[in-house]
């Protein structure tokens, strides 16, 4: 097949990725009568949004005193003063109206019994600046993500959304003048391809987590949108600070929400202890989530580990009782006996660190719009390109992510972006003539898997980032650890150019999108290992052993990484709000 027998399909806009911000986007643009169409890997209510367990944020005050100025301070001081502080506020103002628009979406949040919509103390949350302890986390169970994900899909089926299910974008579409165009994609099941022409496109793909062995994501999350946007000449943001979760079955990653803790459950050691009381005297297991990570690792490292090989602390749920375990969190209840033999209202769970967020990704501005800097020019918006969600970095989490504002971010701006996009729809009516040469070249990206000659495994390449991702660019680091790293991702990365699928079997097409998601997955190591690698300082998640300081003098700006040159940038923080005063850096205590 040339390129040219392709069959084409055109519309106002293209949404690459099914989750929270793809669907919550898509709702907004269908609702104002653009053509729509949403391109999803896997069937929508499969996406990762599924698995978020604990709640989202917003300071509606239901449970104890809250306003959304004392959530922006939370957010700021969480991402270690490395999140823009004008997209912060704004994501804080916004969240009470967008969990409304939840409810009227038919989400079924959990109540308190005057009729309110129930919220949970989360990590990193206060009142009044860094005071008490807040409840901010509005949830359904610890099946939020799930919630609302379905009830968003419902909402999209209703509004005529054009759904592509199942099918994998190999690359976006650009002219010569660096506009987007659209995307080049192919039906998993079929094998068809199929090139979509729209106006405006939103990369809303998601994490990055299979980038480790020991991950809470889901094999889909291989930083697909982000690997598209670095062939696209667009750095990444921030890729070192990766967030691990400090409640992940051990052995095996599976998530524990931070609900589990926030509903009363607390960390010990082999000793019993509450560990940290050692590490958090205030906020002790409702610490901001690198701080916690980083207190279990140092239990273990130090010999108060548990267990036979001392590789993990005990999370205890026991005292809380069946009846507040099984209405607040029956997920976690349920896993834990099918994985485990383990009931929690029984007895502890086992927890270790694992690989969860990725808090780095696609440089955006509050209306969603891709952003990249220009000579003589801070930054400057890529035409007809957005992003948002995980793999987007606007950035709101900065160095380290607030448990609650995964779910608020991706809506937020899902929605933000959306709005953008009506206004740029009004103004650009017509589509810009397809670049062929651009075709050509995601054609070839693809059908570059078609020779199935000698050649190492996909699989085995694949195996061996994770396991190199995880030793070298862990909870803690340095520069050796590092420098390590970027030696082997890099001769992986080369190995990759010469690896092979096995065949023409009925299974190939599901081959060749793992060996395409694995050339995504290597374009983001580099990324993170490069970012990493150069910054020598402490901050949220990135902990360096070799500078255990923050250092603000020299590091307060945000990483750009360009695949094309294999080269870093920076840019500077955006320090000042929109409204208020800003919220200068200090010491990060719990």
């Amino acid at each position: 097949m040339t390129i040219s027998n392709i069959q084409r399909r055109r519309f106002d806009s293209l949404i690459i990725g099914a989750g929270g911000g793809g669907l919550r986007a898509a709702l907004q643009l269908a609702e104002a009568d653009a053509s729509v169409a949403v391109v999803s890997k896997v069937f929508p209510t499969r996406s990762h949004t599924v698995a978020a367990q604990g709640g989202m944020n917003a300071a509606l005050a239901n449970v104890l005193p809250d306003n959304w100025h004392w959530h922006m301070f939370d957010t700021v001081k969480g991402s270690d003063y490395l999140g823009d502080q004008d997209a912060i506020e704004y994501m804080c103002r916004a969240a009470p109206k967008v969990v409304y628009e939840l409810e009227h979406f038919g989400v079924p949040f959990s109540r308190l019994d005057n009729g309110r919509i129930y919220q949970r103390p989360f990590g990193g949350q206060s009142q009044n600046f860094g005071g008490e302890q807040a409840a901010r986390t509005c949830a359904a169970a610890d099946r939020t993500g799930h919630a609302i994900l379905h009830s968003l899909y419902q909402q999209n089926i209703r509004a005529k959304t054009h759904f592509f299910d199942e099918y994998f974008a190999v690359d976006l579409l650009k002219d010569e003048e660096g506009n987007i165009l659209g995307a080049f994609v192919f039906d998993i099941h079929t094998g068809e391809e199929l090139i979509i022409e729209a106006k405006t496109t939103l990369l809303a793909t998601g994490g990055a987590g299979q980038l480790y062995r020991t991950t809470t994501n889901a094999l889909i999350n291989t930083g697909d949108g982000m690997g598209m946007a670095l062939r696209a000449g667009i750095p990444l943001q921030d890729m070192e600070f990766f967030q691990f979760h400090p409640t992940g079955i051990a052995g095996r990653g599976m998530l524990i929400t931070e609900g589990a803790r926030g509903e009363g459950g607390y960390l010990v050691n082999a000793e019993g202890e509450r560990l940290m009381e050692r590490y958090a005297p205030n906020a002790k297991d409702l610490a901001s989530r690198d701080v916690v990570s980083r207190a279990i690792e140092t239990e273990i490292r130090e010999g108060r580990g548990c267990g036979p090989n001392k590789d993990y602390v005990m999370l205890k749920l026991d005292h809380l009782g069946v009846d507040v375990i099984q209405k607040r969190l029956p997920g976690i209840r349920q896993t834990c006996i099918t994985f485990l033999g383990i009931d929690p209202a029984e007895q502890p769970v086992p927890v270790y660190p694992t690989a969860h967020y990725t808090m780095g990704g696609i440089p955006t501005n509050r209306q969603g719009q891709v952003v990249v800097p220009v000579k003589d020019t801070p930054e400057e918006a890529v035409n007809g390109l957005y992003a948002a969600g995980e793999c987007a970095c606007v950035s709101v989490h900065g160095a380290n992510r607030l448990g609650g504002n995964s779910l608020l971010d991706i809506l937020v701006f899902g929605r933000a972006a959306a709005n953008h996009i009506i206004d740029y729809l009004k103004e650009n009516h017509y589509h810009r003539p397809m670049n062929e040469e651009s075709i050509e070249k995601a054609y070839q990206r693809l059908h570059r898997w078609d020779d199935t000659g000698e050649g190492e495994s996909v699989e085995q390449i694949r195996s061996e980032l994770k396991l190199v991702m995880e030793k070298n660019c862990g909870v803690f680091r340095t520069q050796e650890v590092l420098d390590q790293g970027v030696k082997e991702v890099t001769a992986l990365h080369e190995r990759l150019t010469k690896a092979r699928i096995s065949d023409h079997s009925a299974m190939f097409n599901t081959a060749r999108v793992e060996a395409l998601e694995l050339e995504n997955l290597m374009d983001v190591a580099l990324a993170t290992v490069f970012s990493a690698c150069a910054r020598t300082e402490s901050r949220g998640a990135h902990s360096r052993v070799d500078y255990p300081e923050r250092d603000d003098m020299n590091w307060m700006k945000h990483s750009l990484y360009s695949l094309l040159e294999r080269k870093l940038d920076y840019k500077p923080v955006r320090t000042k709000p929109v409204t208020v005063a800003t919220f200068p850096p200090k010491a990060r205590v719990y």
